[in-house]
This record gives structure tokens, C-alpha cells and sequence, in this order.
């Protein structure tokens, strides 16, 4: 290592070569647990890209580094159960402190301003390259989550309001959303039909089973507070809370997967959903007082 680099510098780079082989381990562990060729060679690819520029900042350091062992462990749980590209992505967005590591050292090492460069185009060549079946049929999760959101939400207010008893709110509830479900589910396979020559990856089956089971934990998320608690405004507010939930994890997931902004589309999907159960209130009051409904 050059006398001339800090003692700040030396620490930096040791940073960087163990984040370097933190996530070779990572590309690599993911790699071999997966069977698609294609999807294991570009894993295989970036390890090897990790590896490189592990043994770069070795040759400043002169010394040997080890991994990040719960790192390790926990980008691969993370990819296994929410989708690769999701974990990588997550792991990626970890990085920018690391980022701004890497320019600093830059100042003083020009060459690793090549190795900014590799660390820039990761994500973007992860994005382009990896085929994963949760992300071509996210369209099919967003249309099964977004309608359950907003017609469900926007129904139990107004059930709420107008029938003005848990059990049957809960019934009337679970029976609306499952029909709602059966009708979504069958709506995009028909709407995936017609459309599956344009698109070979997105069968119309699953594409159907994707909405439609998307649609139908929502609602039981929605209604369980109905079957639990007796007082209907508090069900009412626990529903609306779980509906913000939702929103606020699915929001976060899709903003991670596909690269996009989370607050404007957290902020939209949010107020669409509590616009329309606003106005089911209303509706629910305006029902009871017309029809002269008692509880």
C-alpha cells in the first residue's frame, strides 16, 4: 500500500474489498441455487466482475479480507423469497454510501475510477438481463392488488355505515371480494388471451392465478378485523390502517424491483384507495338515511 494514502484512505479501501467479497459470495451462493442457464451465467458473470475488483484494492491493502457472513446469509434469504432481482436490487441501494467511498478513493487512485464505473452498471444490467417469472407477471399482482384496494376499501366503509354490524359487514364483505376476485381473475385471462402472440412470456393461466390470488389475500386482509372486534369503527379504522399497509409494501417492493419512484406512488395508490372508502362512507350514510335502515 502507498505510503502516501491516509490512515482514512487505508481504511476505505479495506471497506471496499470487503464489500467487494461480501457480494462475490453473494452472486455466487444465488448463482448456484438457481437452474436457469441463462440467469446463472450473468450471476456467475457480476461474481467474477466482485472477484476482480476484490483483488484490485488487494493489491493496496496487501492484505486478505473477510466476507460479510450475515450479509451474505440475508441478500440470499431476501432474493429467495421475494425474487432475485428484488434482492440484488435491495443489495444495490445498499451501495451508495459504498459509492461515495469509491469517488473519494478516487482522488487519490485514479485507477479505481474503472471500478466506479463496473459498481454504476450493475443494477441497470441486472435489470436488462435477468428473466424472472415474479416480474413478468407484476402487472397481473399490481391489477389484483390496486382493484382490491380500492373496491374493497371503498365497499367496507360503506357496509360499515349503512349495515352497522361486524358479522354481517365481514359476510357481505368476503362474499363481495371473492366474487370480485373470480371476476378479476377471469378478466385477465381473457385480457392476457388476447394479447399472448404479443407476449410469449405471460401464459394466461397464471396471469389469471397471479390477479386472482392477489386479489383474494387482500381481501382477507381487509375483512379479518370485521370477524375479530365488535366495535365497527374500530374495525373500520384497523381496515384502512391494513390498506395503508399494503400499499406502503407493495409500493416499496415494485419501487426496488423495477427501479421507480416510491413516494409519488405510494402518495397516489394511497389517496385513491382512501378517496373512494371516503366517499363509500358517505354513501353508506346517505343509504341508511334514505331507506330508514336501523341497526
Amino acid at each position: 500500500m502507498p505510503s502516501s494514502l491516509s490512515p482514512s484512505i487505508k481504511k476505505s479501501l479495506l471497506l471496499a474489498q470487503c464489500n467487494e467479497i461480501t457480494e462475490y459470495f453473494i452472486y455466487q451462493k444465488l448463482a448456484a441455487s438457481i437452474k436457469q442457464p441463462h440467469n446463472q451465467k450473468i450471476l456467475n458473470q457480476i461474481a467474477e466482475d466482485e472477484l476482480r475488483h476484490y483483488k484490485f484494492w488487494q493489491k493496496y491493502t496487501q492484505s486478505e479480507v473477510q466476507p460479510k457472513r450475515f450479509d451474505i446469509w440475508l441478500y440470499f434469504v431476501v432474493s429467495k423469497l421475494f425474487g432475485i432481482t428484488f434482492g440484488l436490487r435491495f443489495m444495490e441501494k445498499g451501495e451508495q454510501s459504498a459509492q461515495i467511498i469509491y469517488k473519494e478513493i478516487t482522488k487519490f487512485i485514479p485507477e479505481a475510477k474503472a471500478i466506479l464505473d463496473d459498481e454504476d452498471t450493475h443494477e441497470q444490467k441486472l435489470i436488462g438481463i435477468l428473466n424472472e417469472e415474479k416480474l413478468n407477471y407484476v402487472d397481473s399482482i399490481v391489477l389484483g392488488l390496486n382493484d382490491a384496494l380500492v373496491e374493497l376499501t371503498g365497499a367496507l366503509a360503506g357496509f360499515t355505515l349503512a349495515l352497522q354490524n361486524t358479522q354481517l359487514i365481514a359476510i357481505v364483505g368476503l362474499i363481495t371480494g371473492i366474487s370480485a376476485a373470480l371476476s378479476m381473475a377471469a378478466s385477465e385471462y381473457l385480457s392476457t388471451s388476447h394479447t399472448e402472440n404479443k407476449n410469449k412470456e405471460k401464459k394466461p393461466l397464471r396471469a389469471a392465478f397471479y390477479t386472482g390470488i392477489t386479489y383474494m389475500l387482500t381481501v382477507l386482509f381487509l375483512v379479518f378485523p370485521y370477524f375479530v372486534f365488535q366495535n365497527m369503527y374500530v374495525c373500520l379504522g384497523i381496515t384502512l390502517f391494513n390498506a395503508l399497509l399494503a400499499i406502503f409494501l407493495f409500493t416499496f417492493y415494485i419501487s426496488v424491483a423495477k427501479n421507480i419512484l416510491f413516494g409519488k406512488n405510494f402518495l397516489k395508490m394511497a389517496a385513491i384507495s382512501l378517496g373512494v372508502a371516503g366517499l363509500s362512507f358517505g354513501m353508506g350514510a346517505l343509504v341508511r338515511w334514505t331507506f330508514g335502515i336501523s341497526a
